[in-house]
């Protein structure tokens, strides 16, 4: 059994199916006992793993289910060697909340100063990098980091009132002050050797 928590969100993992719904029976009764009960639209059991791409072929279904866990969708895929891996990749309602903060965010500063926006800016997505910045998650910070750069010219176009603003003069100010996405965390085997000798 592998169990990963934080606060009150718990993922699970279980070799046999049997297993999982065992523990989901006496884990409900368990919290009954105490007038709790665990929330209907987000505790399920899913087929994840290893196996469960195959399995699932032979039986003529789908692809594995995907999960959400503290803001990312994981879904099982394969390293260009064919080994298994979990990847992960940031949940689309996360992006689109950061999303609209910024928007509001931008809206209200529209009339500061360009450079302190910038700067301001470029410390939130450096922020949000430091959190979504895993392997298999590059896609999805380059939409993000395009996207703000979209918000931002939206707010100067509105400001100087003019529709017809050219990228060309914009992206020197979107290059200095939005900065490139990076990978900045290790995959999840690098990070598990670091603290277990094997």
């Amino acid at each position: 059994m592998i169990v990963v928590r934080y606060a009150d969100d718990l993922v699970l993992g279980f070799q046999y199916r049997k297993d999982a719904e065992r523990f989901l029976q006496e884990f409900r009764e368990r919290l009954a006992k105490f007038g709790l009960e665990l929330h209907a639209d987000k505790t399920r059991l899913i087929e994840f793993g290893r196996f469960a791409a195959r399995d699932r072929k032979q039986r003529g279904e789908g692809k594995p289910e995907t999960f959400t866990f503290l803001g990312f969708s994981h879904f099982c895929g394969q390293l260009t060697t064919g080994a298994f891996i979990v990847w992960r990749i940031t949940a689309k309602k996360r992006m689109v909340a950061k999303l609209k903060a910024i928007k509001a965010e931008l809206q209200r500063r529209k009339h500061h100063r360009t450079t302190e926006v910038g700067a301001w800016l470029r410390k939130v997505v450096l922020g949000y990098y430091q959190y979504h910045a895993v392997p298999g998650n590059s896609t999805q910070l380059r939409i993000f980091q395009r996207r703000v750069g979209w918000l931002w010219r939206t707010v100067l176009v509105r400001r100087s009132q003019r529709a017809q603003m050219r990228w060309a003069r914009l992206y020197p100010l979107l290059t200095r002050w939005i900065p490139q996405p990076h990978v900045l965390h290790p995959y999840p085997d690098a990070r598990f050797a670091a603290t277990h000798l094997q």
